[in-house]
């Protein structure tokens, strides 16, 4: 007996649905700063998960949520200007 996933696999694994088109790659690149940012965060809360924050830890969260609100204002802002708002 044949099954049918095996032949849908092969047919449907370099369809051109399945990759991402040029817009969403560009639309990757310009959240890149901001994806990185929350990586940063993220990062820096997993170190304090099972202590508690030491002052360099806490100023390491600190300049992470800074970077992160500085990536998104400034995706935001490019956003607008993009779409003519505010100009």
């Amino acid at each position: 007996m044949d099954h049918i996933v095996t032949v849908q696999d092969a047919v449907t694994a370099f369809a051109d649905f399945m990759e991402p088109t040029d817009a969403e790659l560009d639309a990757i690149e310009t959240e890149m700063p901001v994806i990185l940012a929350d990586i940063e965060l993220i990062d820096a809360y997993i170190t304090t998960l099972d202590r508690i924050p030491s002052e360099l830890d806490a100023r390491r969260l600190r300049r992470a949520r800074r970077r992160a609100l500085t990536a998104r204002v400034e995706l935001t802002r490019r956003s607008a200007t993009a779409l003519g708002v505010g100009a």
